[in-house]
């Protein structure tokens, strides 16, 4: 049921199933954690609501609720009387406002660091005139010069955080761009009070500078989130618009897939993708799983055998009953596992941030003691002094040093992780990697190079193998491809006949020879279960003769392994074969391991863990790793996987090995520390000199150095993490 409903703002259809309305929303103003937290703790207060779901990656609200469906309306009003604009939920309209969005902080950003860069020379200009006997003439038209720079550019960069705090204080309560908003007004304020009387000491340069450093953490903030939300329209694009439906009288017919329903019969080609979940209703082929699974090798299937959509036909034409479309598939249902997933990850809230929270209320209420006291009890001074020693409690107290103590180490550990080959992604990943105690890995191209070769075996005759490879010539399956690079200068065979999913079959010196799988080329033949793939060779002898094929672990895997060991806990994942998994686990030496693994049960097991205190690293390559990705506390994927976990991943990591991923935790938890120890310098910065402020010993000149040297001991402090970086990746990161 859709509904549309006589409002001023655009209203988006509401679906009705067993009495329960839900609706999708785009909301604007979500700045961070607090913010959903706020308008699902509000909306859940209604009874009618069942549930409300705020995705901050996506900024997507996701209401069920009881009653009439116009009731959809009283929940829009009512975000707007929260601070928030609710709109339908459209991946166009949202790209569109996130477009403009970006050009706006361009804007600023341009704006603020022009001003900032010619405020600052202006400012150096009156400071080194101070020790040359600037005369005051010269001074004040500097000063001035400064004012008619910095103030537009504050008053218009500045507007993003204005806006924000306004309309938190005019709804009552609070969010970090209120101290923000506070910082930067008072400090221009005072400088043009401080101007016009022609006092020495103006903050412009400060005012504006704090406007652009926190319009560029805005903005790649911004832009961070705009990567995340790709992941799952990527996703959404392995679906299929069009099918080929066959009518009750067998004719065949173009239509979209909003118009299949269970039980239509559709025809799949050959190399296309499957549209719909369904079962075989007619032929014979090899079916690519391994976005669902991660099986390394194509599925064989037939008449009655369900098939997905998203997985890729690759051998023969099929005709398939659908049984689930469009949001029903399992495809759907990774996307929505991988946006549950995200939704989690964004709660995570960083320690300057939490520190900052407590910090704010804190700073404001002791500049506004140290104006009182200075100018009504008990120093009686003029309104004027007053404020000037409240307004140097703001400045040494302006939260720069603990604004930049995770962002410096941040930079310092990109950059070496970066030289490394290992590119980081997420602002919070460190933080979270430092924390990690439970290793997750994949199988199938994470800790295995993800093609199989052929399994060294002196009892074949090199013959048996020259013959098998010229007729795998003829073929494009991944186990005939590799018998051909293993035997690249074998003499190709013609007349082959390739039936899918079964194997190749072709007359050689009046020989009838026979490759491909057992039932096909040799059904006598005993079973085997050693995990490895397999191929038949039928014909070139009494008896058939067995290739196997392994996917080899990659080059450092073992020793990455038993590194990592020491430390942590490792769980092998894998939608493979139980056979396959239980042999590479056996061979790298990891004792917990599953196979069979969907990836909506890599999520249940992730979940699993974390409800348990684990802090989990997930470590994958495959499409059907995305939403283990995004479920982890954090996670890592080479920079070959598929397109959609490389955009879900917090770290890539370059190379054929795996030693990226203990090195990427050694500098972590070493970042860790020194994020704690910038974190304290700046905090005893203010326990030390705050005192001496607010007793009006320190002027709001001293201040604004004294906030320097803060912040310019925080970043040296960082970089200390360049000589410990690379000796962590020089060895791989055993620490």
């Amino acid at each position: 049921m859709s509904i549309a409903v006589d409002h001023p703002r655009a209203i988006p259809p509401v679906e009705t199933k067993g009495g329960v309305n839900s609706t999708m929303l785009a909301i604007d103003g979500i700045h961070c954690a607090a913010c959903v937290q706020r308008i699902e703790r509000t909306l859940a207060q209604d009874p009618d609501v069942v549930s409300a779901r705020v995705n901050f990656t996506t900024r997507r609200l996701a209401l069920s609720w009881k009653g009439a469906p116009e009731h959809a309306v009283d929940y829009i009003e009512r975000l707007d009387d929260m601070g928030f604009t609710a709109r339908p939920f459209d991946t166009g309209v949202l790209n569109s406002a996130d477009a403009a969005s970006d050009r706006k902080l361009m804007r600023a950003m341009a704006v603020a660091g022009f001003a900032a860069g010619n405020v600052m020379w202006l400012a150096i200009s009156v400071w080194a005139g101070v020790f040359a006997d600037m005369g005051p003439a010269t001074k004040g038209m500097l000063q001035w010069l400064q004012a008619l720079i910095a103030l537009p550019a504050i008053a218009y960069s500045g507007m993003t955080f204005y806006t924000s705090a306004w309309n938190a204080v005019r709804r009552g309560h609070v969010n970090m761009d209120v101290p923000i908003s506070i910082g930067v007004i008072l400090a221009a304020g005072m400088s043009v009070v401080q101007t016009v009387i022609g006092a020495d000491d103006v903050y412009y340069d400060a005012a504006i500078s704090l406007v652009f450093l926190l319009l560029v953490g805005r903005f790649l903030d911004q832009r961070a989130r705009g990567r995340a939300r790709e992941a799952a329209a990527h996703l959404l694009s392995l679906t299929v618009t069009e099918v080929t439906r066959l009518t009750d009288d067998g004719r065949a017919e173009l239509v979209d897939i909003e118009r299949v329903r269970p039980g239509d019969h559709l025809l799949v080609a050959a190399g296309a993708r499957l549209p719909v979940d369904g079962v075989v209703f007619a032929g014979r082929s090899a079916i690519d799983t391994s976005t669902l699974t991660g099986e390394s090798v194509p599925a064989t299937i037939g008449v009655g055998d369900q098939v997905f959509a998203g997985t890729i036909n690759t051998g023969n034409a099929l005709t398939v009953e659908a049984r689930a479309i469009g949001g029903d598939t399992v495809l759907a249902e990774i996307v929505r596992c991988m946006e549950s997933a995200e939704q989690g990850r964004a709660r995570f809230v960083v320690l300057a941030d939490r520190l900052a929270r407590l910090y704010a209320p804190v700073v404001h209420s002791l500049a506004a003691i140290t104006f009182v006291g200075w100018w009504l009890w008990p120093m009686s001074a003029p309104w004027t002094e007053a404020l000037l020693h409240a307004v140097a409690v703001l400045i040494i107290t302006c939260p720069c040093a603990l604004a930049i103590a995770v962002p410096a180490v941040q930079v310092a550990s990109s950059g070496r992780l970066f030289r490394r080959g290992i590119l980081l992604k997420s602002a919070t990943a460190l933080e979270r990697l430092a924390d990690i105690d439970t290793i997750i890995f994949d199988k199938t191209g994470t800790l295995t190079e993800g093609r199989p070769e052929l399994v060294e075996n002196r009892d074949l005759p090199a013959a048996a193998l020259d013959l098998a490879s010229g007729l795998a010539a003829a073929s494009r399956h991944p186990l005939a491809q590799a018998l051909r690079r293993a035997r690249p200068d074998a003499p190709t065979q013609g007349g082959v006949i390739e039936f899918p999913g079964d194997g190749l079959e072709a007359t050689v010196d009046g020989r009838l020879i026979r490759l491909g799988r057992r039932g096909f080329a040799a059904p006598e033949a005993p079973e085997h279960d050693d995990g490895d793939g397999e191929m038949w060779l039928a014909g070139f002898g009494p008896a058939a003769l067995r290739l196997a094929f392994r996917d080899r672990p990659r080059v450092d895997a073992a020793r990455v392994v038993a590194e990592l060991s020491q430390r942590y806990r490792l769980v092998l994942l894998s939608g493979d074969r139980p056979a396959a998994v239980a042999q590479l686990a056996e061979t790298l030496g990891i004792r917990d391991w599953r196979a069979g693994q969907r990836p909506a049960d890599k999520v249940a097991m992730i979940e699993g863990l974390k409800a348990e205190g684990g802090k989990v690293l997930m470590v994958g390559d495959g499409i059907n790793d995305a939403p283990s990705l995004a479920a982890a506390d954090a996670s890592m994927a080479p920079s070959a996987a598929a397109d959609i976990s490389r955009t879900a991943a917090d770290v890539l990591f370059q190379g054929a090995g795996l030693a990226a991923v203990p090195a990427t935790l050694s500098v972590a938890r070493r970042s860790q520390v020194l994020v704690r120890e910038n974190l304290g310098i700046s905090l005893l910065y203010n326990v030390t000199l705050v005192p001496l402020a607010v007793l009006g010993v320190v002027t709001p000149l001293l201040a604004a150095v004294a906030m320097s040297v803060s912040s310019l001991t925080v970043i040296l402090n960082a970089l200390r993490l360049g000589k410990a970086g690379r000796e962590d990746l020089t060895r791989g990161g055993a620490a």
